[in-house]
């Protein structure tokens, strides 16, 4: 259950779509999400009511062809599997979507079960209390 949240620039349909199937396929692949698992967010900004900036940092030359990748998903991946994922997204994002692996920035949070809600406000995820244990009475 990643929450995904995707913005490029510039992006029309198709490139929003790649790349978010780019994203999906890496987490199905790499972490081993159920292919049915998917919740995304795609925006593209087209550079006057809505734009991404960047820079040069760490010596990564970057260009319009910026892609922001945030996911959100319950924390106990291992940092093999984050390098796997970051990997695989840079490489499906080109395949998919032509954009090259130097414009792919990728942050991952982690949270735990109690912070989901998939609909009826209730916490799917999270245990349900039990019921109440009686205070200790007597001696």
């Amino acid at each position: 259950m990643p929450f995904v949240r995707i913005d490029a620039l510039g992006a029309d349909g198709e490139r929003l779509d790649a790349l978010g199937r780019a994203v999906h396929d890496a987490l199905v692949e790499t972490i081993g999400f159920p292919p049915d698992d998917r919740f995304q967010v795609l925006t593209s900004h087209d550079g006057t009511s809505g734009t991404l900036r960047y820079d040069d940092y760490l010596g990564v030359h970057r260009d319009d062809g910026i892609v922001y990748v945030a996911i959100t998903m319950r924390s106990g991946r291992t940092p093999d599997q984050k390098r796997a994922l970051y990997r695989r997204i840079a490489e499906l994002a080109e395949e998919y979507a032509g954009t090259e692996p130097r414009n792919v920035f990728i942050i991952v949070t982690e949270n735990e079960s109690i912070d989901w809600s998939f609909g009826h406000g209730e916490a799917q995820y999270a245990l349900a209390p039990g019921p109440a244990v009686p205070p200790v009475t007597g001696g």
